[in-house]
């Protein structure tokens, strides 16, 4: 046989060991229930495998979705020379609560829509401890990576969690809100309000709202260096596409709550040095300089605290920033994580 032969009989069946890993997985919380004291009936949350778990399951990765986003999309991510590296780590992605794939008001049986409990970035993570601890048996994992609300998810974790991880990124992530990031997410929150009074059609609804999140997405000077104003509607109406065919109103509204609700020195009176008392995980935070949709101030003054890693992309992609110099953002992800 020909070496090129057996080169592709190899990447063929090695790429179908990788589509059989990341087929969407789910696991059966049962009753849950949440920091409210509300219950999901029936609860279920979605996940994907990639990689081989060693013998002694030191070699995991938690890795929880952004906001909307879905651990297919994750799986983009996950790979070697990527963030996630599979040929060296048991790497999870997981489905955050009100994505559209586990449990949320557009798929939930019994509490759709607006009857959906209220979640916070906690619930997901006492969701995602349900899986690793119960699901996987894992009592405790090597790190975890997550992306603007994944960065959230991954601060909650640190202080909720502290002994379960050894190592944690955050990129474009915060501890808490600001004022600023509030403006932006209670806006989106009362343009859905509004629609559904009136009511209005979920495609228009979905429309307002890819305008305004695309607008704080990136810079000013990013959006006028890609997009000529002669090509403005092309742009916009790709985004519309893309919005009404991926997102639902109420997932969108459910998560957006959560983001609004979440900060990480809630239980530590307020303070943000209290929170990095609890800490115990090696920590690389990843920020944005021209972040307008999440302001990278207090990831920065967390780090400062924590005495942690700290990297600051300059560039003006804005929430976007690590994805623009991609290079050196997963060489700072796999130096950090590279195993001892």
């Amino acid at each position: 046989m020909k070496v090129s032969h057996y080169l592709l009989i190899l990447i063929f069946l090695f790429s179908l060991e990788l589509i059989a890993q990341s087929t969407q997985q789910f696991a059966d919380l049962g009753e849950f229930r949440l920091v409210s004291g509300e219950v999901i009936k029936d609860c279920k949350l979605g996940y994907r495998t990639f990689g081989t778990l060693n013998e002694e399951k030191s070699n995991v990765i938690l890795f929880p979705t952004w906001f909307g986003g879905k651990s297919e999309s994750l799986a983009n991510h996950v790979g070697q020379g990527k963030i996630a590296d599979n040929t060296k780590f048991y790497v999870i992605t997981v489905d955050a609560l009100g994505n559209g794939i586990s449990s949320s008001p557009s798929n939930s049986k019994d509490q759709a829509g607006e009857i959906f409990p209220e979640i916070t970035i906690l619930d997901m993570v006492n969701s995602q401890y349900q899986l690793l601890t119960e699901v996987f048996g894992f009592k405790k994992i090597y790190g975890m990576i997550g992306g603007s609300m994944g960065g959230m998810q991954v601060m909650q974790w640190i202080v909720t969690y502290p002994d379960f991880m050894e190592r944690a990124v955050s990129y474009v992530g915060t501890p808490f809100l600001t004022s600023y990031d509030k403006l932006l997410w209670q806006t989106e929150l009362n343009i859905i309000d509004l629609a559904k009074a009136c009511p209005s059609d979920e495609k228009e609804l979905l429309k307002a709202i890819a305008g305004l999140h695309n607008y704080a997405l990136q810079t000013p000077s990013y959006r006028i260096s890609k997009t000529a104003p002669h090509e403005f509607d092309e742009f916009i109406n790709t985004i519309y596409d893309n919005y009404t065919k991926i997102f639902n109103s109420d997932d969108w509204k459910s998560q957006l709550k959560a983001m609004m609700n979440h900060d990480i020195t809630k239980s530590f009176n307020g303070s943000l040095k209290e929170a990095a008392s609890a800490v115990r995980a090696k920590i690389l935070i990843i920020v944005g300089t021209q972040d307008h949709m999440v302001n990278p101030t207090p990831s920065v003054e967390f780090a400062e605290i924590l005495n942690a890693e700290l990297y600051q992309f300059k560039n003006d992609c804005g929430h976007l920033a690590p994805g623009c110099e991609m290079e050196k953002f997963v060489q700072l992800v796999n130096n950090f994580f590279a195993l001892q």
